[in-house]
């Protein structure tokens, strides 16, 4: 007689009866029905694995606090630590099955994570996925735990985890703009003020402060990023520890710092803890202000790269791909064009969390679904964005400089550098006078007898008209000898 075929399908049941789930499938009926109820994004989850390891890591810590406080006994909290283990370390990512956008506050993510987490250990210890009897999602790997303190302190280890990646991209895109600085720090050309010339600087000045932006940027999400250490374990459904053993906070806080690696505090106030999502609105923000000034960044060099004909022309951006399906040999700015896309989306997303954190209402914020993933995009595109506008721009910048050096001997701006010595009323009158008839300031001061040549010449020398010899100059050129000590 052959042998029975084995099962295409399991049962499962909940509250709400049975239903029959893949035989194979880690996750289980809570997934199942979340997937039905939820076919909005088409994303599930899986696509943000840092959130996935914060998940694991909550209930790998659950399973040794509850372990050590002897909620759980030793066999099967060593088997949902390992389970969690292997998910951190990357397995099973796709799994994790439920759309980003979900009613629920989260709770369908959290069973989830139940759910594959308790058929890995039953698979580990020789047991069929399902065999709940033994080892149950809820009774066990979520024990002491609830949605409403494993999902927000899961988005935070998430998000500190993701953001350690988007601060390392970011640096190396300050360094790149150093590298232009110091590359520029001899390029004279003219600064300019409401779109309308101003006083002469350097290339490499313009190019430092754009480094020197993106530096605070670091400094900014760096110290916000520490919002996201207050967690609120053991706070369970509103934050009074209902269902938790008195030991249970602070043994789950304390294997929670030693997996995470991360300064971890339990909040002070559990139920305000709960409800508010006022870390998450201020994390966001402090993206948002490093997408905008990105964008603005990425407006200066298109401007500057404009033409090359009848445009400013004072920088080359590289040429990555045709401009056009009618105008031959046109070439776009496309990396700049997509960061400030990127840029724009960031800051909606800002948009949509100060949104979901007012909407929370009582004892429960119900949004935080979609105040995850808007975060979380905005990491991503954010880190990718920076990569591209390194790799595939910044780098490859080069300067024109017969045009820079011919546009500062013709401008009038250079005439305020003379102010100090002829006066603002014959300055004015001088710059009049170059305009109307194209002649050189310096010609025109010399012939008026207001200052000699040789004086004239040394006012207007590179280092004075971009103030690097005074000592309030701001901005300092950036040698490469500095970059190397950047480093």
């Amino acid at each position: 007689m052959a042998a029975d075929a084995p099962a295409l399908t399991r049962t499962e049941t909940d509250s709400l009866g049975s239903m029959e789930i893949p035989a194979d499938a880690y996750w289980g009926i809570h997934t199942a029905r979340a997937e039905a109820n939820f076919p909005i994004t088409k994303r599930p989850i899986s696509v943000y694995p840092d959130l996935v390891r914060g998940l694991a890591m909550v209930k790998q810590a659950s399973a040794r606090a509850n372990k050590e406080i002897g909620v759980l006994d030793a066999e099967r909290a060593d088997l949902i630590d390992a389970a969690a283990q292997r998910v951190i370390e990357g397995e099973f990512h796709d799994e994790f099955r439920v759309g980003v956008i979900q009613g629920g506050a989260g709770t369908s993510t959290n069973m989830n994570a139940n759910e594959v987490i308790t058929n890995v250990a039953l698979e580990m210890a020789g047991r069929e996925k399902g065999d709940y009897a033994f080892l149950s999602p809820i009774d066990h790997t979520n024990r002491s735990q609830s949605t409403n303190d494993v999902y927000p302190t899961a988005i935070k280890i998430g998000l500190s985890l993701n953001l350690q990646v988007l601060l390392d991209e970011l640096d190396l895109l300050r360094r790149s703009f150093l590298g232009k600085a110091a590359e520029f720090h001899d390029v004279l050309k003219v600064g300019r003020t409401q779109l309308q010339d101003a006083v002469p600087m350097t290339l490499g000045q313009e190019f430092h402060g754009f480094a020197s932006t993106l530096g605070y940027d670091h400094q900014r999400l760096t110290e916000n990023a520490s919002l996201l250490f207050e967690i609120n374990m053991g706070a369970t459904a509103i934050g009074t520890g209902i269902t938790t053993h008195p030991g249970y906070a602070k043994s789950v806080l304390h294997h929670l710092r030693d997996i995470t690696g991360l300064e971890l505090v339990t909040a002070s106030d559990l139920v305000e803890a709960t409800s508010d999502t006022g870390s998450f609105m201020s994390f966001s923000s402090s993206l948002k202000r490093n997408a905008i000034k990105l964008s603005k960044i990425c407006n200066d060099l298109r401007l500057l790269s404009s033409g090359p004909q009848a445009g400013l022309g004072e920088i080359n951006l590289p040429a990555k791909q045709a401009g056009s399906s009618i105008m031959p040999g046109k070439v776009n700015p496309v990396i700049p064009e997509v960061v400030n896309q990127v840029a724009f989306a960031v800051a909606g997303a800002d948009m949509t969390v100060t949104m979901a954190v007012e909407g929370g209402q009582l004892q429960l914020n119900a949004f935080e679904p979609v105040i995850a993933h808007s975060i979380f995009q905005s990491i991503t595109w954010m880190r990718q964005a920076m990569w591209t506008l390194r790799v595939n721009c910044v780098d490859g910048i080069t300067a024109n400089r017969d045009r820079l050096g011919a546009m500062v001997g013709a401008s009038v701006g250079v005439v305020t550098a003379l102010t100090p010595f002829i006066g603002y009323a014959a300055s004015a009158a001088l710059a009049k006078t170059a305009l109307l008839t194209n002649r050189n300031v310096a010609d025109l001061v010399v012939d008026a007898g207001l200052m000699s040549r040789e004086e004239v010449m040394k006012q207007l020398s590179p280092a004075r008209l971009s103030g690097l010899e005074t000592v309030t100059a701001a901005i300092p050129v950036i040698a490469a000898e500095d970059l190397a000590a950047d480093d």
